[in-house]
C-alpha cells in the first residue's frame, strides 16, 4: 500500500513523479521512479551496497548523483553532486519544458547497450564472444556513460558540469550522436555484432 501526502512528493520541490513511466518492460524493475521511490531529495543514506541487486531500489537521480562523485577530489561530496543534479534538471526544464525526471528515464533507456562482447579465452588464445546485457547493467552502463560524458564534456572548459550534463541528458534522450553515452552505446553493440 502506498501512503498518500497532504501534497505529492516533488523532486527538489519542484518536479513531480506523477506520469513518469518505464516504456522498456525489461527495464521496469529497475528505473526506481513508482510513487514509493519518491523523494524531495536524491539523498536518502540507504545502504544499498549491503546485498546484491539492492540498489535497483535507490531512487534513480540519487544513483545519478552517486555516479557524478568521482575522481578522487570529489568522492564523498554527495551535496555538490546533489547541487550538480538540481542546476542540471533546471537547466533541462527551461530547454525542453518537460519534466526533467521524465526526460532523464528517456535518456536511460535509450544509452544502455543491448549487446556486448565478453572475453571467452580457452589455451592461451583470446576471443571475443557476444553476449546479451542483462536489463540492470544496461541501467547501470546508460547512468555510467552519461556521467563520464558529462565530466569530460566539463573538463578544462567554461561550461559548467551542470550544463554538460544536461546536454548529455537531452542529446540521449533524443538518441542524437553528439551525446557520448549514445555514441559509446553504438560502439559497444557494434563491436558485439562483429564479433556474433
Amino acid at each position: 500500500m502506498v501512503e498518500e501526502y497532504a501534497n505529492p512528493i516533488k523532486l527538489f520541490g519542484k518536479w513531480t513523479y506523477d506520469g513518469v513511466t518505464v516504456d522498456d518492460i525489461a527495464l521496469q524493475d529497475y528505473i526506481a521512479v513508482k510513487a514509493k521511490d519518491a523523494a524531495y531529495l536524491p539523498h536518502t543514506g540507504g545502504r544499498y551496497q549491503v546485498k546484491r541487486f539492492r540498489k535497483a531500489t535507490c531512487p534513480i537521480v540519487e544513483r545519478l548523483v552517486n555516479s557524478l562523485m568521482f575522481h578522487g577530489r570529489n568522492n564523498g561530496k554527495k551535496l555538490m553532486a546533489v547541487r550538480i543534479v538540481k542546476s542540471c534538471f533546471e537547466i533541462i526544464h527551461l530547454m525542453t519544458d518537460e519534466n526533467p525526471v521524465k526526460v532523464f528515464v528517456e535518456a536511460i533507456e535509450k544509452t544502455g547497450p543491448r549487446e556486448d562482447s565478453t572475453r571467452i579465452g580457452a589455451a592461451g588464445i583470446v576471443r571475443r564472444q557476444a553476449v546479451d546485457v542483462a536489463p540492470f547493467r544496461r541501467v547501470n552502463q546508460a547512468i555510467y556513460l552519461m556521467s563520464i560524458g558529462a565530466r569530460d564534456a566539463a573538463f578544462r572548459t567554461i561550461k559548467t558540469i551542470a550544463e554538460c550534463l544536461a546536454d548529455e541528458i537531452m542529446n540521449a534522450a533524443k538518441g542524437s550522436s553528439n551525446s557520448y553515452a549514445i555514441k559509446k552505446k553504438d560502439e559497444i553493440e557494434r563491436v558485439a555484432k562483429a564479433n556474433r
